[in-house]
This record gives structure tokens, C-alpha cells and sequence, in this order.
């Protein structure tokens, strides 16, 4: 895999018209181009400023496909996280679409062994209050612990990678 981000904005909505590939640092998309519908993220993961600059309203995104601006503008409620109690997303599972500051108190178990993540991205960390060692999980399937990068299936919190 590339280890260079990678992301391509487009003129027009569902990735149409005019476009222009980035690999690193744009200071001024409208040098490009006067407005921006869609957004294709090919590899890491971006931060879009509202104005040129680095000014502005900021947006995270993370690896997949913005047909229109709604979809990285916040509009999109369907961020949401399911870990499952064992590999291969059997056993228990749990939804949320919100942080949750301490699993135990939610789910009786200490444990995630597999993960989904939808849209969006995520931060798991190994204990409850967002402390400890902390994994991001961008969208995907993460069918053992260990595809995340964990050394242990201990999971005590997590949270939304929110706009800034």
C-alpha cells in the first residue's frame, strides 16, 4: 500500500467535470478551480479547510467516496461504530453513533475482538475515560483485533473523529 495520502477533488457533484489529484499540502484549491461538489480519497487521511489558508471550518476525511459536499459537511448522520465480542464479527455486538466514555458500563464486556466501521472514523482506546494506548479505525472491516494494531482485544472507550 501507498503510504502517501492521496485525495482528488472534483468540480461538479459525483466526481464530474474538471478535477485535480493531491498528494501532499494544497495552501489554495482556487488556483484549480472556483468551487469543489466531490471528493474521492484514495489513501490517508485529509483535512479540508473551509478557506484557503488552512482557514475556516475544518472536515476530516478519511479513505472512501464524497459524491457531494453534504457527505463531508456533517449532514451525513450515519457514522456509526459496531464492535463484536469475537473474531469474525460473531457473538454480542454493540452499535453506537455516539462516544462512549466507558464500554463496561454499556456492555458487559471488556473485550472487542472485531470491529466495523461503516462511515467515518473512530478511536479506540484500551481504557475507559479515552486513556491509554488509542487506535484509529478508519471505514472498514477489522476481522481480529490485531488487523487494527492492537497487542490485545482490550477495549475501555472510544469516540467519533469529530470535525475540529
Amino acid at each position: 500500500m501507498d503510504s502517501v495520502g492521496k485525495i482528488v477533488f472534483y468540480e461538479d457533484r459525483n466526481f464530474q467535470g474538471r478535477y485535480y489529484e493531491c498528494n501532499s499540502d494544497c495552501p489554495e484549491l482556487n488556483t484549480h478551480f472556483s468551487h469543489c461538489n466531490s471528493v474521492r480519497v484514495e489513501n490517508g487521511a485529509w483535512v479540508l479547510y473551509e478557506r484557503p489558508n488552512y482557514l475556516g471550518y475544518q472536515y476530516i476525511l478519511t479513505r472512501g467516496e464524497y459524491p457531494d459536499y453534504q457527505h463531508w459537511m456533517g449532514y451525513n448522520d450515519s457514522i456509526r461504530i459496531r464492535v463484536y465480542e469475537r473474531p469474525d464479527f460473531g457473538g454480542q455486538m454493540l452499535e453506537c453513533t455516539e462516544d462512549l466514555n466507558n464500554l463496561p458500563d454499556r456492555w458487559n464486556l471488556r473485550e472487542v475482538h472485531s470491529a466495523q466501521v461503516p462511515d467515518g472514523a473512530w478511536v479506540l482506546y484500551e481504557l475507559p475515560s479515552y486513556r491509554g494506548r488509542q487506535y484509529l479505525l478508519e471505514r472498514g472491516e477489522y476481522r481480529r483485533f490485531n488487523e487494527w494494531a492492537a497487542m490485545n482485544p482490550n477495549v475501555g472507550s472510544f469516540r467519533r473523529v469529530h470535525d475540529l
